[in-house]
């Protein structure tokens, strides 16, 4: 029976690496984003900068381990075996719940998990217990669950997410005030001031009180505690002194400094608080089994109140995991698309937008300009003017290749994001408060961006919607972390070890879908990542067009593809991949919606002398835009009649389809040829191909109507039929159109270069 407890502590350890690696997956969006959004330093100098405040960090974490030993839950209440199956539920369901949002590329909260797995797994092992004992009913669950210090966890979190987000939207207007855009135009002794503050700010909050969670703390604490004043006023003239040698004889910018420094103490902030997260309950685990197991009691029998002694940190074990936060921190891709999400809500500026309005966000807007329209009729205009003086950007032109280099925001915002973050979360490590470092950060750096007017009229609908999906995520978290680990925790109470095994197959399997998932979605990057190179040599009006030739030919691919699966799966009656065919269309739809939100930037990149070619850009887009609309409609009703069940085609209409599919692949391959090679010798052989294929269309609903008024006896048949047939014919003419438009603007084009070569 022991070999179980070794097995689950053995498979716990295997758990701590992992969920190391999926936790920081997800929380490196909290130390990165402002270093990364401002682009202030070179992102591998970031990446070190970050790597040691990890290190540092875990060292100073030791104290926060006890949350996850009795914080929650009391441990005299439970014996051996039931906190063992706790702590398994607990750590299956962390790993499970941060895969998925890490692959959806949106940032949670590891605290909120942690605190929520280990509450849903506890109340279910209590439950059983109580359902166990006659002399108890479900009122004294409160005498198994520590539930004042866990209201005290969850209403901390929540007050944090107010409070990061005032304390960030007010430091950053104070900020900007000062500073306004025109960063270099300040004098030396305004950013000197700035950085003492904000150094002297990291130094006692990072430094002297993260020493509370180390071994040495108790040595120095009665000179930290008579001397807090003191300490603060010599910091603060040390570093504003230090900061103004820095500006003035290096002539180095101390926003920079502030960034490093910044990014250092958040990162170390973050594994301070957050290691509890991934490897607190495996080194309770451990723990736990040391005690019992020179015990000589059955584990049925041995009461776990020795839980909630202090039990001290093994440094070694500290070290080691972060150094595997180290290690994932520069080697994980699925980071990137958390950093995504956090940087694209908070730049400054319009551009493509990654979250959709809704009614809420549109409310919330609303609502923002009414408030902001009593505010301009209450403050005197004067202040208006002269706040809007300190908020006004300047005019900044950039060549075409310059564009894609523009920071986010700039590093005033960046060093307001670290630096109050940063205090925010030491003061919560300092009262043994595993505040979410995920749910400040993000907070902080929407307060900021709020403040600093980035979400505009163009943008704040946008903006809202994606802050209120993140949050609505947070949510769903709690909710999901105790529901799952509760029923984790009463499969393993069912089935122990062969319960556990199952389940950790089950973890294995999930990362594996989840790996091969991305490393799809990477291929796909890639692509967007060359055309984004190729996008950078356009120099003339025949790059342009070799432009939208490559994009044409992607789309032309994807459409052919499509295409050919829609006619496919419905003659065969196929509802599954209708219904995978379908997604797959509404994301080719998405991606051309995003090129068209893009043209503006597009043409705005481009030189003087390529308005005609910004005009053939525009009218290739309209075209395969209708190509791919055309596909969406023809996979949407094919996919709504299978799924009705309606009656299955007619011979005579299957095989006029699978006629019509034929041809189509002919045209659309000679299009893809034509495409890649623009050899436009090829291009009238291609539209008599179209033509023909024109007229085969039409006649195909001809002999439809024929077949209606003789044999055809099924409405819903003919109503489909002729969906596809007639969507299939709008398709054809928006092919020729665009052949036709790109032979007339290829010669166009083509003489304005000869013209101005000659």
């Amino acid at each position: 029976m022991d070999d179980i407890y070794i097995l689950m502590v053995v498979a716990l350890a295997l758990l701590a690496v992992i969920d190391l690696v999926v936790g920081v997956s997800n929380d490196a969006v909290n130390f990165l984003n402002s270093a990364i959004g401002s682009k202030a330093i070179p992102i591998k100098k970031i990446m070190m900068i970050a790597s040691l405040g990890v290190l540092a960090g875990a060292l100073s974490s030791s104290g926060m381990m006890e949350v996850a030993r009795k914080g929650i839950f009391v441990p005299s209440q439970f014996q051996f075996h039931e906190i063992m199956y706790i702590f398994m539920a607990v750590m299956i369901t962390d790993i499970i719940l941060l895969d998925v949002f890490n692959t959806l590329g949106m940032p949670t909260s590891t605290t909120v998990s942690i605190v929520f797995e280990l509450l849903g797994s506890a109340v279910t092992i209590s439950i059983i217990k109580i359902l166990g004992n006659d002399a108890q009913t479900m009122q004294d669950i409160w005498s198994y669950i520590n539930h004042q210090t866990a209201v005290t966890i969850i209403l901390g979190i929540l007050l944090s997410v107010v409070v990061a987000f005032s304390v960030g939207a007010i430091v950053q207007f104070a900020s900007r005030l000062v500073y306004s855009f025109n960063i270099d135009e300040r004098p030396n002794y305004i950013s000197a001031i700035f950085g003492g503050l904000s150094i002297t700010s990291i130094t006692y909050f990072i430094i002297i009180k993260g020493m509370k969670g180390t071994s040495f703390y108790n040595e120095i604490k009665h000179i930290i505690n008579d001397n807090t004043l003191e300490i603060l006023g010599i910091a603060f003239i040390i570093w504003s002194l230090i900061s103004f040698f820095i500006i003035s004889v290096f002539k180095v910018n101390i926003l920079k400094i502030i960034i490093a420094i910044g990014t250092f103490s958040l990162a170390m902030a973050f594994a301070g608080n957050d290691l509890v997260n991934f490897i607190g309950v495996p080194i309770a685990a451990w723990n736990s089994y040391e005690i019992w197991s020179v015990s000589g009691i059955p584990a049925e029998n041995f009461s776990m109140g020795i839980l909630a002694e202090k039990v001290p940190s093994n440094n070694y074990l500290l070290i080691l995991a972060g150094i595997i936060m180290v290690v994932t921190l520069w080697f994980s891709k699925k980071a990137r698309l958390v950093i995504e999400t956090g940087v694209n809500l908070s730049r400054q500026g319009d551009g493509h937008e990654k979250f959709k309005p809704n009614s809420a966000s549109r409310a919330i807007v609303r609502t923002g300009i009414t408030i902001n329209n009593l505010y301009t009729k209450v403050v005197p205009q004067k202040t208006l003017d002269y706040v809007d003086t300190k908020f006004s950007k300047p005019k900044l032109e950039f060549t075409r290749t310059e564009i894609k280099d523009i920071p986010a925001f700039d590093m005033v915002r960046a060093a307001v994001n670290l630096v109050v973050a940063g205090i925010l979360i030491s003061i919560g490590t300092s009262l043994k408060l595993p505040l979410s470092t995920t749910y400040v950060t993000f907070m902080v750096a929407m307060g900021t961006s709020l403040a600093d007017r980035a979400w505009g009229r163009e943008s704040a609908v946008y903006r809202i919607a994606g802050v209120l999906s993140v949050i609505g995520g947070w949510f769903l978290t709690a909710i999901v972390a105790f529901s799952a680990a509760a029923v984790i925790a009463y499969l393993i109470y069912l089935g122990s070890i062969v319960t556990v095994g199952i389940l950790l197959t089950l973890i294995l399997v999930l990362l594996g879908k989840s790996y091969l998932f991305k490393k799809g979605s990477n291929k796909e990057e890639e692509v967007a990542l060359q055309i984004a190179k190729e996008k950078e040599t356009i120099d003339t009006i025949s790059g342009v067009i070799k432009d939208s030739s490559d994009k044409i030919h992607e789309v032309t691919r994807r459409v052919m593809k499509l295409y050919s699966n829609v006619i496919d799966s419905l003659i065969n009656e196929n509802l599954d991949n209708l219904r995978k065919n379908d997604k797959s269309v509404r994301k080719l739809n998405e991606d051309m919606e995003s090129l068209r939100s893009n043209v503006f930037y597009f043409i705005k990149s481009l030189n003087d002398n390529s308005v005609l070619a910004s005009k053939f850009y525009i009218v290739s887009l309209e075209y395969i835009q209708d190509v791919a609309q055309s596909v969406e409609y023809i996979s949407k009703i094919s996919f709504q009649h299978v799924h009705n069940n309606h009656k299955k085609l007619k011979k005579e209409q299957i095989k006029d389809l699978k006629a019509t599919e034929e041809q189509m692949k002919i045209v659309f391959s000679q299009m893809l040829v034509f495409f890649e090679t623009v050899d436009f010798d090829k291009l009238p052989s291609i539209i008599n191909n179209q033509q023909n294929l024109l007229n085969k269309v039409s006649k195909s609903v001809e002999e439809q109507i024929q077949r209606i008024r003789t044999t055809e006896t099924s409405a819903k048949n003919s109503t489909l039929y002729f969906g596809i047939i007639l969507e299939t014919k709008d398709l054809v003419s928006a092919l020729i159109n665009l052949s036709l438009q790109y032979q007339s603007h290829y010669t166009d084009t083509k003489t304005i270069e000869d013209k101005i070569t000659f």
